[in-house]
This record gives structure tokens, sequence and C-alpha cells, in this order.
């Protein structure tokens, strides 16, 4: 099989698809075409999840008859922050990680060939995390341990640096906020100074669905689009409000306690969790605050803001 290639047609204009359309025969015949002569696409499947990227699983069959599993990711809408060239960019760095990751094998970064920017990239085994209870913190000493190797990926410095999703332009609780003033003093406290902070390689999306499983062990992390040079504790509070609002406080806290455990000499600071709520606004009308999750997300800042000294329990 041929190492990674990029397309090398001339520079096309990024356009946005609906989210999960099937690649069309121009992308398919590119697809191919990176595989070598005789190759032939044998299977498409859409994978779910996902709110940038569409993604399909591919079966792709070389000329000798040897099947390869493949994903086909899509930037089927477009944020000039997070543009495919910064997953190229991490995925190369990568490459000599512990933890399994995948690999690239070729890119459309401007959607020369295909129709839409588009990277083809290893399909690694396994399914999102569907713990029971009593596997749990099992889970999250796995998820906690997997960040020791990432952090340590090296190059980091050559990522984008880290940057906040929510830049303070407008100062607007959800729609359905119970507690406006919970929202305020969350303002006030990403308003000023951040903690000090050595940076390192941080995946900056790094919550239960962008992991695999097979047997309770942890198969690989994926989804690299926002990897970052930046604060580590931006990875654990990513984490603590996605288990927060699948399993509740006591879940998140328990990360918490997993990575300090198995890294040592690391005190997590709420305010980077504090930051990563905040960076859930402004609202829009593809990621609305329901009740439910605004109920969960104050009872959370008002623990966090007690931990800081800014409110009273």
């Amino acid at each position: 099989m041929d190492p990674v290639s990029t397309a090398k047609a001339p520079l096309a204009t990024a356009r946005a698809l609906p989210l999960g359309n099937p690649p069309d025969e121009s992308t398919l015949r590119w697809v191919q075409e990176c595989l070598g002569a005789g190759s032939t696409v044998k299977m498409i499947r859409p994978l779910t999840g996902g709110t940038d990227h569409t993604n399909h699983a591919l079966v792709v069959e070389t000329r000798s008859g040897t099947p390869h599993r493949f994903v086909l990711r899509r930037w089927t809408s477009w944020d000039p922050e997070f543009p495919p060239e910064r997953e190229i960019a991490a995925l190369a760095l990568l490459a000599g990680c512990e933890i399994p990751t995948p690999q690239l094998m070729a890119a459309d970064p401007s959607g020369a060939r295909c129709d839409a920017p588009a990277l083809l990239i290893t399909r690694l085994p396994g399914h999102p995390p569907r713990p029971s209870p009593d596997d749990l913190s099992e889970y999250l000493i796995q998820l906690a341990a997997a960040l020791l190797s990432i952090h340590e990926v090296g190059g980091a410095s050559t990522m984008p640096p880290y940057t906040p999703y929510n830049r303070l332009d407008v100062r607007q609780p959800p729609r359905l906020a119970q507690n406006p003033g919970l929202w305020e003093k969350a303002f006030d406290v990403v308003s000023g100074p951040q903690p000090e902070f050595t940076p390192r390689f941080i995946h900056r999306d790094y919550h239960p669905d962008n992991s695999l499983w097979a047997y309770g062990r942890l198969q690989g992390v994926i989804d690299w689009d926002k990897a970052s040079y930046g604060p580590i504790g931006i990875d654990i509070a990513h984490m603590r409000w996605n288990l927060l609002l699948r399993y509740g406080i006591e879940a998140a806290d328990r990360f918490a306690s997993a990575f300090e455990q198995v890294r040592g000499s690391y005190e997590h600071n709420p305010y980077w969790d504090i930051r990563c709520v905040v960076d859930l606004l402004p609202e829009d009308d593809h990621h609305p605050l329901d009740e439910q999750r605004i109920l969960a997300l104050e009872d959370y800042l008002r623990e966090l803001l007690a931990r800081l000294g800014v409110l009273r329990h």
C-alpha cells in the first residue's frame, strides 16, 4: 500500500454539505486511487456522532484481493480554526504515541478531489463506551491513564496554541437558565487570569465518545481535529462536564481523582472546569441546552464556584 498521499489538484473552495451525506462518486474514486490501481470500495457505512464532520466506515479491497478498513472523514461544515490541516499535523505527531490513534493514509484538505475536504484514516477496532455502574471505576482509570501518553507527545509546540471557544464577546447565560447570577459569576472567573500551566499536547475534545473499547479495555482515541498546545487541565475539565451530564457529578469527581492518582504531582484547578462550561455558550440553534442539562450544569457551577471561594456552600 502506498504511503500517505495528498491531492495535488489546485486549491478548491471549501463547501458545506448536509451532515451525514454519503460520499459522491468523485470522492470514492479518489479513495480507490489512493489505494492503487484496481482497488474497489466494497462497503460504505455511516458512523454516528459528530457535528462538524461526516464519517463513513469503508472496506476497500486492493487489486490483490486484500480488504482494508478505513474511515473517510469529511469536513461537512467549515470552521477556519479547525481545518483538516490541524488534524493532519496532530496525527503525524501521534504516530509514536503509546495509545492507539488513527493513521493517516491520504488527505484532500482543500476538497479539490472530493465533495468536501477529506481525510482517509485507518479504522481502529472497538465501539463507543458502554460501561455498567460496576465497571465505571476501571473505565475512568483507563481514560485518565491514556492522557499520560497523550500529554507526553513530542513536537507539541508545533500545534496551534489553545484558545477558548467562547471569547466572551457576549456574556449571555443560557436561554433557559434558572440562575443567571451563577453564570455571571462564572463569566467573571474566566475573565480573570488563567492559572499557571506548562503547555503540552492536548486532545482538546476529550470525552467518552471519542474513545473506543472492546471487552472492557480502551482500544484507542479518535477525533483529533481540535488538538492543541495548551493546559492539560482542559482535557480533564472537558471530560468532566461530559461525565457529569452522563453519569452525574460523582463520576466527574472520580475522573479527576483518577487522573491525579495515575499522574501524581497534579492538582486539578476548578478554573478549567468553569472555563469548559462557559465554552458551551453562546448557544445556537444546533447546540441548545435543554432544561435538564442546565439544571445539572448550574449545580456543577455552584460546586465549582464554592471550591474557588467565589460562593459559599
